[in-house]
């Protein structure tokens, strides 16, 4: 036996000491760092493996005090003459390091940030959990800090301390259910994760922090301290305009990437590009073709690429698989400063079932419903977030904010917004549990959507939110306050869906079919719309917009163009996934880049042609965007003639400065002299004919200008006599 061992131990139960060096004290404080004694103080430490341990004053010369060797696997301890800040020498058998002690630290979260964890309103978590850089007294580390309020003992691993749960284990303040923990002489770029025990005394698999800010790319799955400097934007003139750039009576246009594959470099293993190459690339691409924004499916951090990012265990990190966050920064940077706007996919419905994230994370339903019937999503194998739980709800509502504001993101396009809703989604009549008033409607998300969308736009000015929710749900873009859910836009999958129904048909039915293509203005303006041909139309074997196309290869690149130009033309706010403005032939493959050798014939660079004035066309007329939610600018001018499947709307500015007039005719027949009333006496000039021989059409149209007739028809006083070319649409411009 050591000689002094009792001495070193006194007051410490035998248990204690052996729950300590087995690590499954849930208190290492009360054993470990500096405590008073008769004339000086004790100092323990654990140090499984070390030959010595010697105590030297962190400020002072003077000679080092020895520790003792208490406890057989890794125990010291020792009388030191002073309470003065402190660090360790160790002796290893090949080296010798000198460190802080962390239980030599005192408490690190403050009360006020403990108490707004515990209510759920602590929205800056990612500057208070996790692993942040910080220094105390002089002295840089890493404070690591997680929410596990029902484990027995909770530690941080890494390759720091060789992944060994027994030698940093963590304070907990019970107040919140919060551990933490300071480990000097860390710092970014650190792996780690957290070993926790859980209630019932099993240790558990070793969990990525939620928090995280940065993790190791995939297949790996540690936590990666990241840096905490502010990144030094350059995109001030963006930030204090963009507020007019995204509204309702804005040209908003959208182009839909998945990163990973927009672009692939076969000649170097078929790698994807990284936020430095996107960013040299992809912002001129998107620029040039006149989108105002980029949308990005998700690149919060995911563990299987080929979920898209639409399982995400890293709602605080950029995915490492592009770069860094401060290369995710740039690019968003980048895209600022070309006049682009960031839309980023977040996913606050689900997360997946990986035993290192947030499933079970302290030995119990944390995050997610106890309840299978709450907490799990039977269409995707994942688990359903609590929204009931105010920590929960408190822990999306940061993430949301984290991105807004530390990485300049204009717009969170909220994912799954439908499953969130409804308590029965997808879901058998004994599947579910109603709410309290036994309906369907799942209050706390109603709630938690409420919450959010309050909470953005009163702490990020110009920032927007958008809703995938694919019901009739009422309110959805209407504010909270007039009994709304408060989001700024929502995709309008009805109008997704009925269109290409409609324009997947032979032109030969497409009169039996004539409601599918003008049902959505029933609705048009009960909500604020965005119209999506997005990535979920191009995949899982429902093949590529060009494909869905019917007919020879003339008519089937003429059928696209046409439905663009209808698109275009339609009230809503656009968007459109990567390849479809190419017309790439296969469906999207998120391990293969989209296929640009096909620019190099003109029907393909005739499509993306089109977009491109089209975005032109739709940024620069009042009458197109400044309306998109406003019923007096749209009425119908053609909407019944299902036997010549020809449709015609008005889109009317604002002010009455111009009119646009649309015509499309959807069969493979040309129509001479069609008659259609107008409201305005004078020249219409065609200012975009999908037909067009630089679109790869057969160029027959209507020679640049028309004037109008005083013959009345459709109920107006004028009218115009038109060439209405085989599969196209046509825009004409009064004003």
């Amino acid at each position: 036996m050591t000689p002094g061992r009792d001495d070193l131990l006194a007051g410490i139960e035998p248990g204690s000491v052996q729950a300590l060096v087995e690590g499954r004290h849930g208190d290492p404080f009360s054993i470990l760092g500096q405590h008073s004694a008769d004339g000086g103080s004790i100092v323990r430490v654990f140090m499984p493996g070390a030959k010595s341990v010697e105590v030297l004053r962190r400020e002072a010369d003077g000679e080092p005090g020895r520790l003792h060797l208490v406890h057989a696997d890794g125990l010291f301890a020792g009388r030191i003459d002073h309470r003065d800040a402190y660090r360790l020498r160790i002796h290893w058998p090949d080296t010798v390091q000198e460190l802080e002690d962390p239980y030599s630290f005192g408490l690190l979260l403050g009360d006020l940030d403990l108490h707004l964890i515990g209510q759920g309103t602590h929205y800056e978590l990612g500057s208070v959990l996790g692993a942040q850089p910080i220094t105390i007294d002089g002295v840089t580390g890493v404070r690591f800090a997680v929410w596990a309020p029902n484990a027995l003992r909770v530690s941080v691993v890494g390759d720091f301390n060789s992944w060994d749960g027994r030698r940093n284990p963590m304070r907990l303040r019970r107040e919140a259910g919060v551990w933490e923990l300071f480990i000097a002489r860390l710092g970014p770029g650190e792996r780690y994760k957290f070993e926790i025990i859980g209630p019932h005394g099993q240790l558990l698999p070793q969990k990525a922090d939620p928090i995280a800010r940065a993790a190791e790319a995939a297949p790996g799955s540690a936590s990666v301290v990241a840096r905490s400097e502010p990144f030094p934007w350059t995109d001030s003139e963006w930030m204090e305009t963009r507020a007019a750039r995204q509204t309702e009576i804005s040209p908003i246009s959208v182009y839909e990437v998945h990163a990973g594959s927009w672009m692939r470099l076969e000649q170097e293993g078929n790698r994807s590009l990284d936020w430095t190459e996107l960013a040299d690339r992809l912002i001129p691409y998107v620029s040039g073709l006149g989108f105002t924004h980029i949308e990005l499916l998700p690149i919060t951090e995911h563990p299987f690429g080929g979920s898209w990012g639409y399982q995400p265990l890293g709602l605080f990190a950029p995915t490492g698989r592009y770069g860094t966050p401060e290369d995710f920064a740039e690019f968003v940077n980048r895209c600022h400063e070309a006049g682009l706007g960031v839309i980023l996919d977040w996913v606050p419905a689900h997360f997946p079932t990986d035993v290192w994230g947030l499933a079970q994370f302290d030995g119990t339903a944390l995050y997610e419903h106890h309840d299978p019937r709450e907490g799990f999503h039977q269409d995707w194998n994942t688990l359903i977030y609590n929204l009931g739980r105010n920590e929960v709800k408190g822990f999306l509502i940061a993430s949301a904010l984290f991105w807004l504001e530390r990485f300049h993101i204009d717009a969170l396009r909220v994912d799954a917004v439908a499953s969130m809703l409804y308590r029965d989604y997808s879901r058998k009549a004994d599947e579910w549990i109603p709410n309290k008033y036994g309906g369907r409607e799942n209050l706390e998300a109603i709630e938690f959507f409420r919450h959010l969308n309050s909470i953005v736009a009163q702490r990020c000015h110009g920032a927007i939110t958008i809703a995938e929710e694919s019901t009739a749900w009422p309110g959805v873009t209407r504010p909270p306050e007039e009994g709304g859910l408060g989001f700024t836009f929502k995709w309008n999958m009805g109008w997704m869906h009925d269109t290409l129904h409609y324009v997947e048909q032979d032109p030969i039915y497409r009169s039996y079919n004539h409601g599918a293509f003008t049902f959505g203005m029933v609705y048009a303006f009960s909500e604020r719309f965005i119209l999506p041909l997005s990535h979920d139309e191009v995949v899982h074997g429902k093949g590529s917009l060009i494909r869905k196309m019917p007919g020879d290869e003339w008519q089937r690149f003429a059928n696209l163009r046409a439905y663009f130009g209808y698109m275009w033309a339609h009230p809503g706010k656009k968007l459109l996934f990567m390849g479809g403005e190419i017309a790439q032939e296969r469906e999207w493959n998120h391990d293969a880049s989209v296929s640009w050798e096909l620019l190099d014939y003109l029907r393909h660079s005739g499509i993306q042609r089109l977009v491109r004035d089209l975005n032109r066309i739709y940024a620069a007329e009042p009458a197109l965007h400044g309306t998109d939610s406003d019923p007096d600018g749209f009425e119908w001018a053609v909407v019944d003639d299902s036997g010549n499947s020809v449709f015609a709307m008005l889109r009317l500015a604002k002010d009455g400065s111009s009119i646009i007039l649309a015509v499309s005719n959807m069969t493979p027949v040309p129509r001479v002299s069609y008659r259609i009333g107008v409201p305005r006496a004078g020249v219409w000039h065609e200012i975009l004919n999908t037909d067009a021989e630089i679109y790869g059409g057969s160029n027959f149209g209507n020679g640049g200008a028309l004037q109008a007739e005083d013959v009345p028809s459709h109920g107006r006083p004028f009218s115009l006599s038109l060439v209405l070319p085989p599969l196209s649409t046509i825009l004409l411009r009064w004003g």
